[in-house]
């Protein structure tokens, strides 16, 4: 047995070298796959979730570039619904799908940032995601009932300072992008006000219109009705500028209270490990798309401010994002169940 050892050591030798040959084949050859797959994608109509139901802004925005990317990737970008909990479900439809290019997320500020401060148990975290662009972004706008004496900014805050605990402030939720702003707002301004928290912004609105609320912060294209029809008084907007449908209209920033900021936005998102190369592609697309007159247009028309912008830029805006809106949640102690 002793003279077989040799031949058995260069089998042995011989075998572990091929495996090892085949190894570095499969590795060498995983770049080459990725690259034919980007170079060849998309193959087949591309999804487009929306996670929240139709009819409101996200997917108002979602449909807008829905329709532009289907021209840019020679393939139909098809728009599906899948809402609820505050926008967590169907982003967490994306976070858990193929990372092949063909499902993407319309992302947004609530459910891609706000949430993991307000949610307990959430089924995924931003790792989860290839941020592809920020696509647009609208301030909140502080509204008050046109029965409020106070006509600015300026006399809501006194106001409320002389009345603590006297004025009431609607939200369209608990741990809504409203509610925080207005929780940051009453840090800034060290003023008291008691939180009423709706089942979304409709009804919010109904009470304010009807007196019985006094203020509140929603997003600028809900509420520019409202406010160019005279049944809402526009106090302030919460972004860094002022915003183009509310020109009249200061910014809570430059009425006192700097480097204030509490905005919706909307970006473009894919499961985290789609190839760099189909992320690339989807980058420029959006970039072409947002730049059609027509969706720019539609847009600006009521109060957003178009971005396209690159993955790097998306995903620092994002952390920045999350690192905001989790410190307004803890502050407020708003909590979702």
């Amino acid at each position: 047995m002793q003279q077989h050892k040799p031949l058995a050591r260069r089998r042995f030798a011989i075998l572990t070298a091929a495996l090892a040959a085949t190894t570095i084949g499969v590795l060498a050859m995983a770049p080459n796959a990725a690259r034919a797959q980007a170079a060849t994608w998309p193959a087949k109509p591309v999804k487009l979730i929306v996670p929240f139901p139709a009819g409101g802004s996200t997917d108002s925005v979602g449909r807008l570039l829905a329709a532009e990317l289907s021209k840019e990737l020679g393939q139909s970008v098809i728009v599906e619904n899948k809402g609820g909990a505050n926008g967590n479900i169907g982003s967490d439809v994306v976070a858990k799908a193929e990372p092949d290019g063909y499902t993407l997320l319309l992302s947004g500020v609530g459910s891609n940032a706000i949430s993991y401060a307000v949610y307990q148990n959430m089924p995924y975290r931003n790792s989860d995601f290839a941020h592809i662009s920020l696509l647009a972004t609208g301030p909140n706008v502080l509204v008050a009932n046109m029965e409020f004496p106070g006509k600015t900014i300026e006399d809501f805050i006194k106001l409320s300072r002389e009345n603590p605990g006297k004025y009431t402030f609607a939200s369209s939720g608990s741990g809504s992008s409203g509610h925080l702003a207005m929780e940051m707002l009453k840090q800034d301004a060290k003023i008291d006000l008691v939180h009423v928290p709706y089942k979304g912004g409709a009804a919010a609105i109904t009470d304010m219109i009807g007196g019985r609320v006094s203020v509140m912060f929603l997003n600028q294209d809900t509420l520019l009705p409202q406010v160019t029809s005279g049944k809402l008084r526009a106090l302030a907007v919460a972004s860094a500028k002022r915003n183009p449908a509310y020109p009249d209209t200061p910014t809570v920033a430059e009425s006192g209270y700097p480097g204030f900021s509490a905005e919706s936005w909307f970006g473009l998102s894919a499961p985290a490990k789609t190839p760099p190369a189909v992320i690339q592609r989807l980058n420029q697309a959006t970039v072409k798309a947002l730049a059609s007159p027509d969706i720019r247009k539609k847009l600006e028309s009521v109060g957003f401010v178009v971005v396209a912008d690159d993955p790097k830029s998306f995903s620092a805006f994002v952390d920045n994002e999350i690192t905001k809106w989790g410190k307004a949640a803890k502050a407020s102690g708003a909590r979702m169940d």
